[in-house]
């Protein structure tokens, strides 16, 4: 099949699409990259093996799990022109994606009461590396929440008609992989001590 075939609006798409997947492939090496650092600082002398990871990241844990499973039936609504329930869906992960980002800092808050800061006297790697990671995290959960934004304001406009839901499979595949990157890093702070 030649990849030039079909209509200029199918061109867009595909390259949208390939420009999403390149840019989720790049933020996986970084991710990747940064818990390899993780996973060699840990042999220092002065890793802190017995840090517990905070109650609120596991409530957060729960939080984006959910924001997934909305964010893809309320795209399932929006192709069935379901406007009613996409825009509830819609907003519903908007809430629980703020209320992920809440609780990242409410867990950073806890670490801080456990006597582990960013920098200064009291930090220590581990805890440098947990603050990067989980910050640069919440970086791209913001990003995906101004795509999930775009998405509402274009839903509320009625442009996703008649098949034309590429915004939202965009923002949603961008959501789905915040999700699934979160899922690794909660496991991976978990278990790699």
């Amino acid at each position: 099949m030649d990849l030039t075939q079909g209509s200029n609006e199918l061109k867009i798409a595909r390259a949208k699409k390939n420009m999403l997947w390149f840019g989720i492939i790049s933020l996986t090496m970084s991710f990747a990259g940064l818990t390899s650092a993780y996973v060699v600082s840990k042999e220092r002398p002065d890793w802190i093996s017995s840090f517990e990871i905070p109650q609120a990241f596991y409530i957060a844990l729960v939080l984006m799990i959910v924001s997934s499973f909305t964010y893809h039936f309320a795209l399932r609504a929006i192709k069935k022109e379901q406007n009613k329930l996409g825009m509830s869906l819609l907003v519903s992960t908007l809430i629980l994606g703020i209320l992920f980002v809440v609780f990242q800092f409410v867990g950073f808050s806890e670490i801080i009461q456990n006597g582990y800061n960013f920098t200064g006297p009291t930090s220590s790697i581990t805890t440098s590396f947990i603050y990067l990671v989980v910050l640069l995290h919440v970086a791209h959960v913001l990003a995906g929440l101004i795509s999930i934004g775009v998405v509402i304001y274009n839903h509320y406009k009625q442009k996703y008609r008649n098949g034309k839901t590429l915004g939202v499979v965009l923002s949603v595949t961008f959501w789905h992989f915040v999700d699934i990157v979160w899922i690794y890093l909660f496991l991976f702070l978990y278990f790699v001590r």
